[in-house]
């Protein structure tokens, strides 16, 4: 499969469009700061090794969604193009900015031990917002995740490759919910893109390299290999 480029770059955008939302879903479940205290200083010290497996989960959703893009925007090659690249651009930037901010996780779990949980969060406050956290690593760069994945999802929907419910599920998911306080109502948010991402990677994993293939111009396909 390594050496196909129809097979691999197929079956890689169906598995992480499947996995990188389920790993987000996941690490919002065992976060201890969804059912306990919302000062992270705090819910962090009641569970470490969760609080941990949560920002490697976090991280690796990000990271994974941001190449799990791409293969949307292969689906937008010949229909809303223009959206498709835009969205797809925004999605993947935004992404692998966001994983950049999970360093902060071992930092605040590192104040919180050492420190009361009000001393600790301003220390946090004073490090995250320095210039350059806030202009290099936040905005706008985590919004463009936040609006370019839902963007992206209508683009693959124009394209005609899924119907309606994809987007507004993802839309719903990610970005009605962000004004919502983090605690347990995110869960139910965040499994909906868990719902119509996974369908769409389920989608592509079926629809075979022919299909897959055709989305490139006559001048680059080439034959399948069986």
């Amino acid at each position: 499969m390594l050496n196909d480029q129809v097979t691999f770059r197929r079956v890689a955008a169906g598995t992480l469009l499947i996995a990188a939302p389920l790993f987000q879903a996941v690490a919002v479940l065992i976060d201890p700061g969804t059912w306990g205290d919302d000062r992270e200083a705090v819910s962090y010290g009641d569970n470490p090794a969760l609080a941990q497996a949560q920002s490697a989960l976090y991280h690796w959703s990000w990271l994974l969604m941001a190449v799990a893009a791409l293969g949307l925007v292969h689906l937008t090659r010949r229909k809303a193009t223009r959206l498709g690249h835009v969205a797809g651009a925004a999605t993947v930037v935004g992404y692998i900015s966001s994983s950049a901010l999970l360093m902060a996780d071992p930092v605040e779990w590192w104040l919180g031990r050492h420190y009361p949980p009000a001393q600790a969060q301003k220390i946090l406050d004073e490090m995250m917002n320095l210039p350059g956290v806030v202009i290099g690593f936040q905005m706008p760069w985590m919004f463009f995740a936040i609006l370019g994945l839902p963007l992206l999802t209508v683009a693959v929907w124009r394209a005609g490759f899924v119907g309606w419910w994809v987007p507004l599920l993802v839309f719903v998911g990610y970005v009605a919910s962000f004004p919502i306080p983090y605690g347990p109502l995110t869960v139910v948010f965040w499994i909906l893109p868990v719902i119509g991402l996974g369908w769409t990677g389920l989608k592509i994993l079926k629809m075979g390299d022919e299909a897959w293939a055709a989305y490139y111009p006559a001048r680059d396909r080439e034959p399948v290999s069986a």
